[in-house]
């Protein structure tokens, strides 16, 4: 691991390539099976309560519905998440054309709220261990080998994909740092690699 101002990262995050391809995965991130959705931070809340009266015009009726029973997020202080529909898709999920995409971020994009969507989103497939310093991870789930050969392909590093999620969440000095210490990972793994074949 290498250790940008307190925040700990894994150092698999400097060599993965990875780009979305949504295309192909459909946005399959939004839709895991799983008892809970995406997780919150505390102050997101207020977020998601601010953006609901917009952002509900873009749901279905059954995503409503799972709402009206259990509210816009779950859980407690320090642990909440979005509620998920029949143990499936997120509730704020909106599809276009069969692709899964997030309303926040659509609602976002047409400039109709200032807040994009939440953190842990973001920055997927770079999960957050929270404690007394951040770790991050990289997550691999199978339904995002497009984006890893969609990432080759394109020569698209994971740490320049996720560039926007890394500075909202850590700014841009974290980010210049990152970034070069992800450099210094990848030509020690380069040499690591030279020095095995010889």
């Amino acid at each position: 691991m290498f250790d940008i101002q307190n925040t700990l990262v894994e150092k698999s995050t400097a060599a993965v390539k990875f780009a979305c391809d949504l295309k192909a995965c459909r946005g399959a991130c939004c839709t895991m099976p799983g008892g809970r959705g995406a997780p919150l931070l505390d102050e997101e809340i207020k977020e998601i309560r601010d953006a609901f009266p917009i952002v509900k015009d873009y749901l279905s009726r059954g995503h409503l519905q799972r709402i009206e029973e259990v509210g816009l997020f779950e859980g407690e202080q320090g642990d909440y998440t979005t509620p998920c529909y029949n143990h499936g898709a997120c509730v704020f999920v909106t599809y276009e054309h069969g692709i899964a995409k997030c309303s926040f971020e659509k609602a976002y994009f047409e400039g109709k709220i200032a807040w994009r969507k939440p953190l842990s989103c973001h920055l997927f497939p770079i999960r957050v261990d929270r404690g007394f310093a951040d770790r991050l991870r990289f997550e691999f789930i199978s339904e995002c080998l497009p984006a890893i050969d969609k990432g080759n392909i394109e020569n698209i590093y994971l740490s320049d994909f996720l560039k926007d999620a890394l500075v909202r969440a850590y700014g841009t000095s974290w980010y210049r740092q990152f970034l070069d210490a992800c450099s210094v990972e990848r030509n020690l793994q380069k040499t690591f690699d030279i020095e095995r074949l010889l």
